[in-house]
């Protein structure tokens, strides 16, 4: 994929240009309003901010904050967070932010999807992005202002929480927006093409492809909830849905600003602060998995070449040096270009399908899945597969299915580990360790706790929220999660 340099000031500019006009008092629009100045942001502005400001906050706070809820990392200072004190975010740990600003920005293009046949070309993608932020949203937070949300110019300013369930099932929920994403690109018969589409360069079919391998991602998350079965079939065996690697949703970032992963700007110290997790040690070393060596470095001055740390420990009463444990990979700060900020690839879906399969949802090979799966993951992170991986007592198929399809997707995806965090929640694979100095009762939580700021901006629909999650706690389990 070409490296397009994106100017993220001038978009920003521009939409809050438009923000500010739209507020502006009737009285003063005949005054001030240039007839020949555009109005609108153009939506392909907009699909290129969105698509860029997703994949690179959520990159980033995926490996400050997700990455230790699902234990690739430890924080070994300034880390309340890594203790599961998750009000208090650091380096990271408040996405609420990031993907309403991004939500917001999507909606923009699909209202004017709709209001404008011009535009209608932005439908479908448009519609696949909001049901990917949305999924995102819901699934950190559980219930979360959805239907409501968004329409401040309708004089909304104060939005209800949506139950989960109905985020997931309602109308113009996440799988509606999929299913009707899919039937407009479909039925999409006019001429303009996907300006801005930074992620498959305006090809519709690539778009379908990733509608397709989102449902099956999000059909299999709620499968404890939902019979799933009928509709991940008929997916399955239309067969239009992300196989191959250069079929990925994903951006590449570059190696240097400004479309660098972020934490290659971070000073010295601050990249230094996370280290290997224990648990991430003892499940790439017990498979003896060369990927290992993309995402951690060699510790310096023990005798073992990765070493991690128990997950949360008291930094007030930590004394290391961190040359004895095992830092990000370069990948993650000198040689950015060689990583990828992925919406969907063909590892993640291979591994859905297998879990699918392997529980009876569809008839497919669970097991042809499973090997696909781990086949992209090594290909995605330029790792070359031992010739005997795939027969190794701890990686074949025979026993313990299920874990092993969740422990591999989990080893794959060390760039976003909230995405790990959510697995985690719902299969219990892999299985996570009780942190060394917990602020949560020894319980690792099974959702983000509401940002504060809802408390004052939102009081009544935040009270309605918190008294349905006992108190805005974060051991109260979203609706699909019945572990």
């Amino acid at each position: 994929m070409n490296k397009l340099k994106i100017n993220t000031s001038l978009i920003f500019l521009l939409v809050f240009v438009v923000f500010l006009a739209s507020s502006c008092a009737d009285d003063f629009e005949e005054i001030n309003v240039n007839p020949a100045a555009p109005i609108e942001v153009e939506p392909s502005l907009l699909l290129r901010q969105v698509i860029w400001s997703s994949v690179e906050e959520m990159s980033y706070e995926g490996y400050v904050a997700g990455n230790l809820l699902g234990q690739y990392f430890t924080a070994i200072d300034f880390n309340l967070f890594d203790r599961h004190s998750l009000t208090e975010p650091q380096f990271g740990g408040n996405p609420w932010p990031v993907l309403y600003s991004n939500l917001r920005d999507n909606q923009l293009i699909l209202d004017q999807a709709a209001s404008d046949p011009n535009y209608a070309v932005y439908e479908g993608p448009a519609r696949i992005l909001k049901a990917y932020l949305a999924a995102q949203l819901t699934d950190i937070y559980g219930d979360v202002p959805y239907s409501e949300a968004l329409n401040g110019k309708a004089g909304i300013i104060y939005p209800v929480y949506d139950a989960q369930e109905q985020i997931y099932l309602g109308e113009n929920g996440i799988l509606d927006h999929l299913r009707k994403a899919i039937i407009s690109i479909d039925n999409y018969e006019g001429v303009r093409s996907l300006e801005g589409d930074i992620l498959y360069n305006g090809d519709l079919m690539a778009w379908k492809r990733l509608a397709n391998s989102l449902l099956i991602k999000y059909l299999v998350r709620i499968s404890d909830r939902e019979d799933v079965g009928e509709e991940l079939q008929a997916i399955y065996e239309e067969g239009f849905f992300i196989v191959e690697a250069f079929q990925n949703a994903a951006f590449d970032f570059s190696a240097s600003q400004p479309n660098n992963f972020r934490m290659a700007n971070l000073r010295t110290g601050d990249f230094n602060l996370f280290i290997m997790s224990e648990t991430a040690e003892e499940i790439f070393l017990e498979k003896d998995d060369p990927r290992v060596a993309v995402f951690y470095r060699e510790a310096e001055s023990v005798a073992v070449n990765y070493s991690g740390l128990l997950n949360g420990p008291d930094a007030s009463q930590l004394s290391i040096s961190v040359s004895d444990y095992s830092l990000g990979g370069r990948i993650f700060r000198e040689e950015t270009d060689r990583l990828d900020g992925a919406i969907a690839s063909s590892w993640e879906t291979s591994f859905f399908i297998a879990e699918a399969a392997e529980r009876g949802l569809i008839n497919a090979n669970a097991i042809e899945w499973y090997e696909n799966g781990i086949h992209a993951s090594f290909d995605y992170w330029g790792v070359e597969m031992p010739v005997d991986y795939l027969s190794r007592s701890s990686v074949v198929l025979e026993d313990d299915a299920l874990e092993k399809i969740a422990t591999q997707k989990w080893m794959s995806n060390c760039i976003n580990g909230y995405e790990s965090w959510i697995e985690y929640r719902r299969t219990g694979f892999p299985k996570l360790k009780t942190i060394a100095a917990s602020l949560n009762g020894d319980l690792i939580p099974v959702r983000m706790p509401y940002p504060t700021d809802e408390a004052a901006l939102n009081a009544e629909a935040y009270n309605v929220a918190a008294e349905s999650t006992g108190g805005n706690s974060i051991n109260h389990p979203v609706w699909w999660d019945v572990n």
